[in-house]
């Protein structure tokens, strides 16, 4: 049995940044060594451990089933400690740090820079990294401490993970102007008829439920599309998708050169609208409202500058919700 006291703490902060940047090199500017001294470092963990830990592939350095199962746990209590020695308080407008959130194109454009223009104010010189939300590692990466948030529509989430509503969205269809559904009385059959172009956050291979596509036990919502989602194929509901594609930012332009309808988050929504030759549908059905979430690790709880972020963010988004 391997014992704490046998492995030199500094080894788990080099586990962790290899973990974090997947190469000897970054993890080696990233802690201010050279590549030699985290080679090193790997090394003497290895034996430590009876594992390799890492293998050169590809994408980098791929970790091992071993190292998947300690990263977690390592993590974890690598940030207890330095929680444990570090100042008492985290102070927002003197502190350095980066946060790392994975979201959709939509709350990028239309939700973090509410957040980015409070940071401005209160926090100068707090960062922000944003990765895409359309990966099918981003849970995994959440569970590693890759990443501190993921922001997006969920469904159930596992004991482990903590979440909060930032704003509910509602979806809204558009077509081109002069598109003939904007002509006479609008019905799902009418909607029906005519192709769509749909958004699908992880890809057209990656089977989703209803909407959901399971990530390690988080359901994450991949479509809006209530009319597609809920077609009865045995009341003839049959809807064609002619084109899917994994950003909504790639929607209005294909909208404005093609008969296709599109279902966007209402603010995606009115601002295409406002740049012109779109127009929104007013549909035949109640239109589907989803909360967009923040979703993190339980270890985050006891994090006082993630929490402050988080709150941040909530109060940063409120007044535009509410106009």
């Amino acid at each position: 049995m391997v014992r704490l006291r046998t492995i030199d703490l500094n080894l788990l902060r080099v586990f962790e940044a290899v973990m974090r940047c997947r190469s000897v090199i970054k993890a080696s500017r990233e802690l201010g060594v050279t590549a030699s001294a985290v080679s090193h470092a790997l090394s003497r963990l290895r034996q430590s451990l009876g594992d390799e830990l890492f293998i050169s592939g590809e994408a980098g350095m791929e970790p091992t089933a071993r190292a998947l199962e300690l990263a977690p746990a390592i993590h974890e209590g690598l940030q207890r400690i330095d929680h444990a020695v570090s100042a008492p308080s985290f102070v927002p407008a003197e502190d350095f740090r980066t946060f790392r959130i994975a979201a959709t194109d939509y709350v990028a454009a239309a939700i973090l820079p509410h957040l980015v223009g409070r940071l401005a104010e209160v926090a100068p010189q707090i960062d922000l990294r944003i990765f895409p939300f359309n990966r099918t590692d981003v849970v995994r990466h959440l569970d590693e401490g890759r990443i501190d948030f993921v922001m997006g529509w969920f469904g159930d989430l596992p004991d482990r993970m903590r979440r909060a509503t930032i704003v509910v969205e509602k979806e809204a269809m558009v077509v081109r102007t002069g598109h003939p559904l904007t002509e006479g009385p609008l019905t799902k059959e009418r909607l029906f008829s005519f192709p769509h172009i749909v958004v699908e956050l992880v890809g057209t291979e990656v089977a989703a439920v209803d909407g959901f596509f399971d990530d390690r036990g988080v359901w994450r919502r991949v479509w809006i599309e209530r009319l597609l989602i809920e077609a009865d194929a045995d009341q003839g509901e049959v809807g064609r998708v002619a084109v899917s594609v994994p950003h909504y930012a790639a929607v209005p332009p294909m909208v404005r050169v093609s008969d296709m309808v599109a279902t966007l988050p209402g603010a995606l929504a009115r601002a295409a609208v406002e740049q012109g030759s779109l127009v929104m549908l007013d549909l035949p059905y109640e239109p589907l409202a989803v909360p967009v979430e923040m979703v993190w690790h339980q270890r985050t709880e006891r994090d006082e500058g993630s929490q402050w972020l988080l709150g941040e963010l909530i109060s940063a988004v409120k007044p535009a919700a509410a106009g």
